[in-house]
């Protein structure tokens, strides 16, 4: 595989089986090899930003190998070794720990490291690994090769399970095993660090999903004899919140109250305002507030937690009254909600005195209308996902009336609660030809003597 090497910095470093050169201060002298990526083409991004063109190693630079042992110049290394391309391995040589953190760059692909140094600040110790510990620590992200002794295989082992990509054995060091020691060892650290950023990926959208899903509403309908049945559908991909938003609370005086609503846009932003409008209208109507005057704080909240004033939000709120026979209705630029009863087609509530959405017109009013609902209902709250998803490969949408056919044919073949939600959804997803691209939400309640 081939491993991208970033620009060379100008470093000091000892070529081995070089001769040194002594600077002014008393370092060693500069690198005297030329980084092919160094005079790299140099291109603009889409910022105008000029950005480094980095090549892969196999077929434009070389791979560099940082020695770490205390007699460098009696190596067994063999100074020619050849890539997989056929291109000579760099070598550089530290004596020490101290000098191998001056040499250790960006372009090291790979450190050979002789376990028999001392660690440096650690003084007298049992750990054997001890300066394999630290290389590691200061080297986090270069593939390393352990040096023993010859014979000392146990050693190599737990210089391994410790972090290190392979051990060798001083006395059967030759060019060739090194050449493919040292490939192997860094395409190993890369699937290391690939599985470990996959990993770690993973944890977070674990961690995310269960935040998520703590997010959504849990209704509080103890005492009421009002069945509940909801359906969300995120139109983010591999997300479990969006925009949409939905809750159902009974007061002390047995009114039950219902909200679906649909911040703009579907980003996590929009998510989370969604649930800020949602916990913001439990805690109101929890408080006594109701219609007009609830809406109006709501558009408070959006107004102070939105990050632009353009963002605005749509809503539906509904109060059954504690006999269940009568309701009010409130909708902010929101979709009427429908309503089904035994004997009757399913129909659309009234929506005349529709206000505006939340978040457009500061000092807006939301008229309260009153709905007879009757003795045995379903009314089904949406949000305008379930309506706007085409029909087919045309331009047509299914809208309100196309939904309130499809909910009519699906009541009468006898659906109903959940079964009536996730036969909904599944088909405004198979006439729009695949997923729908918006948030989904549905919830319904149901009256049953």
């Amino acid at each position: 595989m081939p491993v991208p090497i970033p620009r060379q910095r100008a470093i000091p470093a000892v070529e081995s089986g070089q001769a040194q050169a002594a600077s002014p201060c008393g370092r060693p002298a500069e690198d005297s090899v030329t980084d092919a990526s160094a005079a790299a083409p140099r291109t603009p991004d889409n910022a105008g930003n000029t950005t480094e063109k980095v090549e892969s190693t196999t077929t434009h630079t070389n791979l560099t190998l940082l020695l770490i042992e205390d007699d460098p110049a009696g190596s067994p290394i063999v100074p020619d070794m050849l890539d997989q391309a056929g291109k000579p391995i760099r070598v550089r040589t530290a004596r020490n720990l101290t000098e191998a953190g001056r040499l250790l760059t960006d372009d090291v692909h790979c450190i050979l490291l002789d376990l028999a140094l001392p660690a440096p600040g650690r003084g007298d110790t049992d750990d054997e690994l001890a300066v394999l510990r630290h290389v590691l620590e200061i080297a986090p992200r270069h593939a390393v090769l352990a040096l023993t002794a010859s014979g000392d295989a146990e050693r190599g082992a737990e210089a391994v399970r410790v972090g290190a990509q392979d051990y060798l054995f001083r006395d059967e060091l030759d060019g060739r095993l090194l050449s493919r020691a040292i490939r192997y060892a860094v395409e190993r650290k890369r699937s290391e660090s690939a599985e470990r950023r996959l990993a770690e990926g993973r944890l977070r959208a674990q961690e995310n999903r269960r935040l998520e899903r703590g997010l959504l509403p849990t209704p509080l309908l103890d005492g009421s004899p009002l069945r509940f049945a909801a359906r969300y559908r995120p139109g983010r991909s591999r997300a479990l919140l969006g925009g949409d938003f939905y809750d159902v609370v009974r007061t002390p005086d047995g009114t039950v109250h219902a909200m679906i609503g649909d911040v703009c846009g579907h980003g996590p932003d929009e998510a989370a305002l969604g649930v800020e409008l949602r916990i913001a209208w439990r805690a109101l109507t929890l408080a006594g507030l109701c219609g007009d005057e609830l809406l109006n704080t709501l558009q408070q909240v959006l107004e102070h937690e939105r990050a632009d004033d353009e963002i605005f939000a749509t809503l539906c709120t509904v109060d059954i009254a504690p006999d269940g026979r009568r309701a009010g209705l409130c909708l902010a630029g929101h979709p009427s909600p429908l309503l089904a009863r035994p004997g009757k087609p399913a129909r659309l509530l009234p929506y005349d005195n529709n206000g505006p959405a939340l978040g457009l017109l500061p000092g807006a009013r939301w008229p309260r209308m009153q709905v007879e609902l009757g003795a045995e209902w379903s009314l089904m709250l949406y949000t305008d996902g379930l309506i706007e998803g085409h029909i087919g490969r045309g331009r047509e949408r299914l809208g309100q009336d196309g939904m309130t056919e499809m909910v009519r044919r699906q009541l009468a073949e006898g659906l109903r609660g959940e079964a009536l939600l996730r036969a909904a959804v599944n088909e405004v997803r198979d006439l729009n030809g695949g997923e729908l691209t918006d948030d989904v939400a549905v919830l319904l309640l149901d009256r049953v003597p």
